[in-house]
């Protein structure tokens, strides 16, 4: 009974003492805020609001009455930066860098900031040789990460390659995919100076890297070729199939002049038409099209779109439906078809994009490299009419 009664005793004891020490915090705070100059406020309101300019101006008056005040010259920078005046922002960062008294982390920081100030501006080099002396420092993962979209940005694939080999031994985070991509890159470049040999011998290391990289299959089939080795490219691409049936549709046209250069392109045409009844797909059902035209005649063609818009409907299949009617249309009717033809095609065209998974940047060509945002393999390899009926599927 007595140890419950001192219980009862202490808590508002207790009680007490967390009501003194929180209002010994809040006298420290307004007196602290007190000491903060009528700039600072305004440059929060202003950032607060979306206005760097007006943030920048109050801003500029704080550093102007207190110019010892190293995270706020950091802040300016960043605003400068942001606005597009990387003259200023690098002026603040070089200014911050002369400081004697500033502190070694504080130095590589506004060394940071400087690399990044150059790398906004385009001036690669600057910030290549800015960047590589932060090596040993404590920004030195973010400094390598920049460098390696410096090299990504010179196409230096070799040195992005050991960049990313070097962030990856850090502890950076796994770069198989970006690393397998760069040797896709050097390949690309060997097969272009018809060196057939150092492609495959690349794309080897690509797949060593990534085993199931679509791209490094389809580039050792295109060296295999240039070799003259038709049957082993055919081979390179039919396994494109059991890497990712969704990118058949990139290797179809490649898998058909593949078998038309060994005179077997019905056996070509009939695999392909395998694959679009498994897995059908717009730019597959195009190569379909075309080899079941040439081989087949008009009205084999016209039975293929006929029955794959009724399995899949889609605009684009629309379109190659209406191409396949005008073939046998009366000329009563031929100027009606070809203004339905004229106009269906100009919104399948529309719809027949691809798109970035990432950022969403759209375009008629397929892209293992973003251009909007610069992610590898962020492309889906079907077009966006495709994708949209599969989700209501």
């Amino acid at each position: 009974m007595e140890f419950e009664t001192w219980w009862l005793v202490s808590i508002p004891f207790f009680f007490a003492l967390g009501w003194i020490a929180a209002r010994v915090d809040i006298r420290h705070v307004i007196s602290e805020s007190r000491r903060l100059p009528r700039s600072y406020y305004q440059g929060l309101n202003a950032l607060l609001d979306e206005d760097p300019d007006k943030a920048i101006d109050a801003f500029v008056e704080i550093a102007r009455l207190d110019p010892e005040t190293a995270e706020l010259h950091f802040a300016l920078g960043k605003l400068f930066r942001r606005r597009g005046d990387i003259e200023r922002a690098v002026r603040v960062h070089q200014n911050l860098l002369a400081r004697a008294d500033l502190s070694a982390e504080m130095s590589a920081k506004a060394r940071f900031e400087l690399g990044q100030d150059y790398l906004k501006a385009g001036l690669l080099d600057r910030a290549e040789e800015t960047f590589h002396l932060l090596v040993g420092s404590p920004f030195a993962p973010q400094a390598s990460r920049a460098l390696l979209e410096i090299y990504q940005r010179e196409k230096e694939w070799r040195r992005a390659i050991e960049a990313a080999l070097a962030l990856q031994a850090s502890g950076s985070g796994a770069y198989q995919k970006e690393i397998a991509q760069f040797h896709c890159e050097i390949a690309q470049d060997e097969l272009v100076h018809v060196n057939p040999d150092a492609a495959l011998a690349t794309l080897e290391k690509a797949l060593a890297y990534d085993r199931n990289n679509v791209r490094a299959m389809l580039l050792s089939g295109d060296a295999l070729l240039a070799k003259g080795d038709a049957e082993a490219a055919l081979r390179a691409w039919r396994r494109v199939e059991q890497q990712s049936a969704a990118h058949v549709g990139l290797v179809a046209q490649r898998l058909l002049e593949g078998y038309r250069s060994v005179d077997r392109l019905r056996e070509g045409l009939n695999l392909l038409r395998g694959y679009l009844a498994e897995t059908p797909s717009i730019d597959l059902l195009e190569v379909v099209f075309r080899g079941l035209l040439e081989l087949d005649g008009a009205d084999a063609a016209n039975q293929l779109v006929s029955d794959e818009l009724r399995r899949t409907p889609t605009l684009l299949g629309l379109d190659k439906l209406i191409e396949a009617r005008l073939m046998h249309a009366p000329p009563d009717r031929l100027a009606e078809l070809s203004m339905v033809k004229s106009l269906v095609g100009g919104y399948a065209q529309k719809l027949g994009r691809y798109q970035c998974g990432h950022c969403g940047f759209k375009s008629r060509q397929f892209y293992w490299h973003c251009p909007g945002c610069s992610q590898w393999e962020s492309y889906a390899p079907r077009r966006t009419e495709d994708l949209s009926v599969m989700g209501q599927a």
